[in-house]
Order: structure tokens, then C-alpha cells, then sequence
């Protein structure tokens, strides 16, 4: 595969975990107590950006440690199998999006146990410093491994097969863009834009999102069956 088209898979992946919302819940519940608590807009900030670095410092390792452990196992030229199985992956990943992500009642819960969300509501009213909001933001981004390994686990799969310093350049694209809706979000809150609205405008296109996600996966599985697994078999790659 070439540089252009191992890119943008790893693009389009970036694009589905950015679609996820469990990072943006956490991060919305973080502002509304911090705002709540009547907090300065300083400290709202602050907090808010460890938050997002924090994030962002657990998908680079999340996505180095599985990059890591594929050269371990397949050097870096994994075969055929691996890839199928990653493909397999995904679309057990899509269903699952599709069946269950959002809970299914009003406002924005998600799939995850009740007594973990409250575990994380407390933990974001608890939190006072910036080194907390970094930890939260650490969680946030673990506590949904089982939807985002799927996108990690073909970006990474791309990503050993890149010289090394397109495994940079793809490291870096992955995580910006897997942190989108993240930095929106963050960016709004900071700018000084209702809380209320935001979570008025998630609540109104979860659907939406969740069927993206799910479809953006198939959509994966389709162009990586093509490239890697069609175009090997045939004598192409």
C-alpha cells in the first residue's frame, strides 16, 4: 500500500474514534461542576485542558503499545490472517455500535455500567487539579477500548508498514484527528458557549453519530478488503 493511501486509512479511523463519546461526556460533566462550583474561567480552562492532554497522551500510547506489540508478533509485514481478523474486528465493533452504544433513553448515556458512570461523575466533581483532570482524561480514553481497539488495531497494522518517519507523521495525524470532536468541544466551552447547548445538540444527533460510527467502520472493513486482502490474493500489493 502506498504512502497516500495507508494515510488515509489511518485518517478515517482517527475520524470513527473521534465519533466516540465517551471522552466528550467526561469532559462536558468536568465543566458543568467546575462551572457549578462556580469556578473562574481560568480554572475552567486549566482543568479542561489537562483534560484534553491527557487524552491525548493515552491514544499515543494505546496506539505505540499495540504497534509495538504487532512488530513483536508479525514483524513488519503482517500476514494475510491478521488482517482478515482485524476486519472481523470491526464489524463485530459496528453491530455492537449500532445495538447498544447509547442507552435508550433520553439524554446522552452511554453503554458503559451504571456504576462506572457514577464512578466518573464523582471522580470529575472531586476534581480540583490539573494533575486529576489529566488522570480523567487518561480514563476516559482507556475506559472505551472496547469500541476504540478496532480503530487503534488497523491503524496500527498500517502503521508498522510505514517507513519511520511516516509512522511519525501517521502517530500525529491519528491522534489530532481521533481528538476532534474533543477540541471542539473544549473550544466551546472555553469561548464561553452554553454548556446546556452543547449537550442539547449531542442529545439531538446521537443517532446520528452512532449510525456514523458503526457505518464509518464497514466503510473501513470495504476499502482494507480491497487494498490489503483482495489486492494481495490477486498479485496487486
Amino acid at each position: 500500500m502506498d504512502i497516500p493511501g495507508s494515510l488515509a486509512i489511518i485518517s478515517l479511523a482517527a475520524l470513527i474514534h473521534a465519533s466516540f463519546q465517551l471522552s466528550v461526556s467526561v469532559l462536558t460533566l468536568l465543566s458543568g461542576h467546575s462551572i457549578g462550583a462556580k469556578h473562574s474561567q481560568a480554572r475552567l480552562l486549566r482543568l479542561t485542558s489537562s483534560f484534553v492532554i491527557g487524552a491525548a497522551v493515552m491514544t499515543v500510547l494505546l496506539l505505540s503499545s499495540v504497534s509495538l506489540i504487532l512488530i513483536q508478533f508479525y514483524g513488519s509485514n503482517p500476514p494475510l490472517v491478521v488482517w482478515a481478523a482485524a476486519s472481523g474486528l470491526m464489524v463485530g465493533v459496528a453491530l455492537c455500535i449500532w445495538l447498544f452504544y447509547y442507552r435508550h433513553d433520553k439524554g446522552t448515556a452511554l453503554w458503559i455500567p451504571k456504576a462506572f458512570a457514577v464512578y466518573l461523575n464523582d471522580r470529575t466533581k472531586a476534581t480540583k487539579r490539573s494533575a486529576e483532570a489529566f488522570g480523567l482524561g487518561l480514563s476516559s480514553v482507556f475506559g472505551e477500548i472496547l469500541f476504540i481497539i478496532a480503530p487503534l488495531l488497523v491503524s496500527a497494522l498500517v502503521l508498522i508498514q510505514l517507513p519511520a518517519v511516516w509512522q511519525l507523521a501517521g502517530l500525529a495525524i491519528y491522534t489530532v484527528i481521533s481528538l476532534l470532536s474533543l477540541l471542539i468541544v473544549w473550544v466551546l466551552i472555553g469561548s464561553g458557549h452554553s454548556l446546556g447547548k452543547i449537550q442539547k445538540w449531542r442529545e439531538s444527533n446521537k443517532y446520528f453519530l452512532q449510525f456514523v460510527s458503526g457505518a464509518g467502520l464497514i466503510v473501513l472493513v470495504l476499502f482494507i478488503y480491497a487494498v490489503e486482502i483482495l489486492g494481495s490474493t490477486v498479485g496487486f500489493n
